[in-house]
């Protein structure tokens, strides 16, 4: 499917990138409220395994350090095709 150039319909690869985007946003979200949850626990000493709430700490860092680095590579991408047209 392709973009209509009246319209400026989405195409299907366009629809993909967005729901892949989304859904990496979503599971960030998920992973630090998931962080979030076992700091409490372990700062109210609720937590009995430490570990938990460290491995969940860390996935959330490197999860948004991956979203970040996609949205930054995006930009790059997004401003390279605006000089090609200038």
């Amino acid at each position: 499917m392709t973009t209509s150039p009246v319209t400026g319909a989405k195409t299907g690869d366009d629809t993909a990138f967005a729901n892949s985007v989304t859904g990496a946003i979503d599971e960030l979200r998920s992973l630090q409220s998931e962080s979030d949850t076992l700091k409490v626990a372990a700062v109210t000493g609720d937590l009995d395994d430490i570990h938990a709430a460290m491995i969940a700490s860390s996935r959330a860092a490197v999860t948004l350090e991956l979203v970040a680095a996609v949205r930054n590579k995006g930009v790059d991408a997004f401003n390279e095709i605006m000089r090609m047209q200038a």
